[in-house]
């Protein structure tokens, strides 16, 4: 399979709902699913290298494998919210809970795993922190947890608990600029090269699928970033005050998991500091920690040795 399929997940929310697409790599039938979901600029195709070996992998194996990368809300073949506060953890884990839900109804036994960058490792530690909720309330009740999704490993692509008050600030410098266009498509990837310098070496093939989905054609010929600009709104709320206390949430989180972790981190990154993956690895799930070097925030898993880490990590029992 050269193309994933794309599906869409109705989702409620406090206005009129919305469209979650998702894409699809592998068999659909399958009873282990890896979910893979992206960074806050980003979108589902940033797996299309990762997602590709992983089912290639576990066929080697003779393992079916599915993998799923959503687009979450705001961002490529997903609708944009109406109200751009919503724009928030909260809302992209409540969508993938009911993804989760949804997929898990397909299949009886099926299994998860996560594979968050950046945001998506955020997201990820969100919708474990619901589940153990909910595991509780029933276990409190002494009531049956029908239905709830298993998620068994989890990869954490350049986040923790911790963030960088100077990163967040850096990203906020770029996300959401207004009236941004562009006469051709590699002028529009040569952009995002200029503010993803931590990405890490890529050839000039590589970089350029990586960008092609992060961009569309308007109807006029130019080129425009793929993802509702509005997203800017929530972040760049964000003050060193409101940074410390979703910290101590975070952190909250990350040691109540127990499933087998891992934890990816750039060499020279500005979101994920080497004191913090440390403290990761002694705390919570105890992670195991890989560091590339020549990478910043964040790795884009589309090197061999990145891919290699995560698909040892989920497919080699």
């Amino acid at each position: 399979m050269t193309q994933p399929r794309l599906h869409h997940l109705s989702c409620p929310d406090a206005q009129r709902g919305h469209r979650m697409a998702w894409w699809q790599w592998g068999e659909a039938d399958s009873e282990q699913v890896v979910v893979c979901v992206h960074g806050l600029t980003r979108q589902g195709r940033d797996f299309d290298v990762l997602a590709q070996a992983l089912v290639e992998h576990a066929a080697r194996q003779g393992r079916r494998l599915a993998v799923v990368c959503p687009d979450i809300a705001g961002r490529g073949k997903s609708d944009w919210l109406p109200d751009p506060m919503a724009y928030q953890v909260p809302t992209y884990a409540a969508d993938m809970m009911q993804l989760l839900r949804e997929l898990a109804g397909q299949v009886r036994g099926r299994v998860f795993d996560w594979v968050g960058t950046s945001m998506g490792g955020l997201i990820g530690m969100g919708v474990l922190g619901t589940l153990a909720q909910t595991k509780a309330a029933h276990a409190a009740l002494a009531t049956e947890a029908d239905g709830l999704p298993r998620l068994r490993r989890l990869v954490l692509n350049d986040v923790g608990p911790a963030l960088q008050w100077q990163a967040l600030q850096r990203i906020a410098s770029y996300v959401g600029v207004p009236g941004l266009q562009f006469t051709t498509l590699e002028e529009g990837a040569a952009y995002l090269r200029s503010v993803s310098p931590g990405f890490g070496p890529c050839t000039e093939a590589q970089w350029l699928a990586l960008s092609q989905p992060m961009l569309v054609q308007a109807d006029n010929g130019t080129w425009r970033l793929h993802y509702d600009p509005a997203i800017a709104q929530a972040f760049r709320l964000l003050t060193p005050e409101i940074t410390a206390q979703t910290e101590a949430v975070l952190w909250a989180l990350y040691d109540r998991i127990d499933n087998p972790t891992l934890v990816l981190r750039g060499a020279d990154s500005d979101l994920l500091s080497a004191e913090v993956a440390q403290a990761m690895a002694s705390r919570g799930p105890r992670a195991q920690v890989i560091a590339f070097e020549g990478v910043g925030h964040a790795p884009t898993l589309v090197s061999a040795d990145q891919v290699g880490a995560v698909s040892r990590f989920l497919l080699d029992d």
